[in-house]
């Protein structure tokens, strides 16, 4: 199951480099006219590709998160990329919570690799300190949020209290992703954004 979880991220990040191979020369990344002809034609299916992508890149991690917040921010603006985001991200980690609740440690050891694993899985030696260490986690950016939500699944961590420090925490950690990314694209891509 591993070869195939790598196999699936290496077709995932090929895809996407196509994708953006594409994008480019389309116009799309050096266009502003050009992108939105293009949302404009296809926008709610874009959208929803877009969310779906969010959700799949926290189960199979496929790219640093930060990377498609930008993307998010960039396709959409930053108040409708911000919501995109934080819709796909939230869904995504409750999967992986699901997930891990489901099949256990087993599963994360062909996600991620086995130091990380250890790294965090003494984290959960306390649940109440690991929730503590969860919740703040998931609030500050560069956390490594998608082990730390298969985690939490391992754990004796409610649905309630998994789901209530996503849908609270993570709005922050989207929100300093997606308008700072935006702040800083602004300078990079003058024409689009």
């Amino acid at each position: 199951m591993k070869s195939t979880i790598k196999r699936l991220t290496l077709i995932a990040f090929f895809s996407c480099l196509l994708i953006g191979f594409w994008g480019y020369h389309a116009g799309l990344f050096t266009s502003q006219d050009t992108l939105k002809a293009f949302l404009d034609k296809y926008g709610k299916a874009c959208m929803a590709l877009f969310i779906l992508f969010q959700i799949v890149q926290v189960v199979i991690p496929i790219l640093p998160g930060g990377i498609s917040c930008l993307a998010g921010v960039l396709l959409f603006g930053a108040l409708k990329g911000f919501f995109y985001n934080y819709v796909g991200i939230c869904l995504g980690s409750l999967l992986a919570f699901g997930i891990a609740r489901n099949y256990g440690k087993p599963l994360m050891g062909t996600l991620f690799p086995k130091r990380l694993i250890d790294k965090y899985t003494s984290w959960t030696e306390n649940s109440e300190r690991f929730f503590k260490m969860f919740a703040i986690a998931i609030f500050l950016p560069l956390a490594p949020d998608d082990i730390l939500c298969y985690l939490a699944g391992t754990t004796s961590m409610s649905w309630k209290r998994f789901s209530a420090v996503v849908f609270l925490g993570k709005p922050f950690a989207i929100a300093a992703y997606s308008l700072g990314l935006y702040m800083i694209s602004r300078h990079i891509f003058p024409k689009i954004v």
